[in-house]
């Protein structure tokens, strides 16, 4: 459904939906996108998502969506809501079913020479080692007591259980656990399905990319993240597995009798909410908390395996090899924290859905190693394109409450990738681009095909040219591994 409503151009990278061109609308949404992206844009109607979600009781400021917006539940994927932290609502919608799916980089010392004619051997390797696909199991044993401790601490257990290095936590977004989760608040059935799923990557959009740092465009920022013109590096996306989405569906279903209960009025019965101040919103906000933690211990605990697989094929130590995180970020989450709201600071809570955080230098949140220079904000791109690294800037902090984009973006549903492309297509296209490829599915393949996804070139292009980011790094694959 093409969406057709009042989309006016405030400059070249900017795009406004204005308040009171729908019922309920509480303030203007913003896209933020080139010219040439709109007619795109318009042609899976989530401008219209990034209008109901101005309708979301306590919402302050604008309601956003990043140049990576496409259709989602409730929210745009690429949508960026904050409201009130104590009068404003909480929508699952603005959070998705995969919470905290995100992105993790680990920088090497090793260039393409020093791998010698193991590319292939490497991601082999890495294929066996990360679990991947769909159902997918991870090769640690847990039962309830350990589940309890994963839900409180995260990427904390894993370290502690000797699944990592201290100083990954540091360069991890919150430490890599939230300290507001309260197991009591996940369900039996949603611990049962994260058990047996821990240190494994799933299927979907997920995957573990062997990249080579191609492009340095910041020298002094790149040699801050430890990344050097020609440098391998390994990029993880997943997020919480199954225990996120039960956690999700259980909530959104507590929401929706809320809402009838109280007679909410709401565009969309799937932007659901509660208020963060209520039973349902407080319950739903600490076991979105405990589903992140999870998350954060998945990719903490990949993180091994990977250091593990080098030191396989490699016959060196990942200590020897330079194998640090260069940092962990989020892009389904919403989290409390503290922002200008017109002219004065206020606690709020900002929900990003397919949208990452992109703090500028001197926040606290970033942690002493970047905090002089500014958050790594980590984009990947599509298979054959690679991943951006990008640093936030001041920009951010002033219109998008410190948030960016969160990868290209889909131009194409999966249905119809699955429908009008082949994958021996795909398989000779990577091939011909020099990229080893091992994936568990043939339908998993073709819902990520290079050619379902946007220009990652103008998606970028604009959140740098709209001042939320600056270019650092560009990463490109010779390995990738799809579930």
């Amino acid at each position: 459904m093409t969406w057709n409503g009042r989309l006016e151009k405030i400059d070249d990278n900017r795009w406004e939906i204005p308040m009171g061109e729908f019922p309920g609308m509480m303030t203007n949404a913003v896209i933020y996108a080139s010219e040439s992206m709109i007619e795109q844009i318009r042609s899976d109607n989530a401008p219209q998502q990034a209008a109901n979600v101005a309708c979301l009781p306590g919402i302050v400021g604008s309601s956003m969506a990043m140049p990576d917006i496409h259709w989602g539940y409730g929210f745009p994927i690429g949508g960026v809501a904050a409201v009130d932290a104590d009068s404003g609502s909480i929508s699952p919608g603005g959070i998705g079913f995969d919470i905290n799916c995100g992105v993790r980089l680990i920088k090497t010392d090793l260039t393409v020479d020093d791998l010698g004619g193991n590319v292939g051997a490497l991601v082999d390797e890495l294929y066996k080692n990360v679990p991947s696909g769909l159902g997918s199991k991870g090769l640690t044993k847990i039962g309830n007591s350990e589940m309890d401790d994963i839900l409180s601490n995260g990427s904390r257990w894993a370290v502690e259980n000797g699944y990592g290095w201290e100083r990954d936590l540091e360069v991890t977004e919150e430490m890599g656990h939230m300290s507001d989760a309260d197991p009591s608040t996940v369900s039996d059935k949603a611990r049962k399905r994260g058990i047996p799923q821990l240190g494994s990557l799933g299927s979907g959009n997920h995957f573990l990319e062997l990249d080579i740092v191609d492009d340095v465009f910041d020298r002094d920022i790149a040699k801050k993240f430890g990344l050097k013109e020609g440098a391998v590096t390994v990029t993880v996306h997943c997020g919480s597995r199954g225990c996120g989405h039960q956690i999700a569906t259980e909530y959104l279903q507590e929401m929706e009798r809320y809402v009838r209960n109280n007679n909410i009025q709401l565009p969309d019965r799937q932007l659901a909410c509660a208020p963060l101040d209520s039973g349902p919103g407080d319950d739903y906000y600490k076991a979105m908390c405990c589903g992140a933690n999870y998350a954060w211990a998945n990719r903490q605990m990949i993180t091994h395996w990977i250091r593990e697989s080098f030191e396989n094929i490699l016959g060196d130590s990942a200590e020897d090899m330079g194998m640090d995180v260069v940092y962990d970020v989020a892009h389904n989450i919403a989290k409390k924290e503290r922002h200008d709201v017109g002219g004065h600071s206020e606690n709020v809570l900002v929900h990003r859905k397919g949208s990452t955080r992109a703090f500028a230098a001197g926040r606290r949140e970033i942690g002493h190693v970047y905090r002089d220079v500014g958050q790594p904000v980590i984009i990947p791109g599509d298979m054959k394109v690679g991943t951006y690294v990008l640093v936030g800037k001041k920009g951010a902090m002033e219109e998008t409450f410190g948030s960016a984009c969160h990868g290209a973006g889909r131009r194409m549903s999966r249905t119809a990738a699955v429908n009008s492309l082949k994958a021996s297509d795909i398989r000779a296209d990577m091939a011909r681009n020099n990229i080893y490829l091992r994936n568990g599915s043939e339908e998993g393949l073709l819902e990520e095909a290079p050619g379902a996804y946007k220009d990652v070139d103008e998606v970028i292009r604009v959140v740098c040219d709209a001042g939320l980011t600056d270019k650092v790094a560009k990463l490109t694959p010779i390995g990738v591994v799809k579930g």
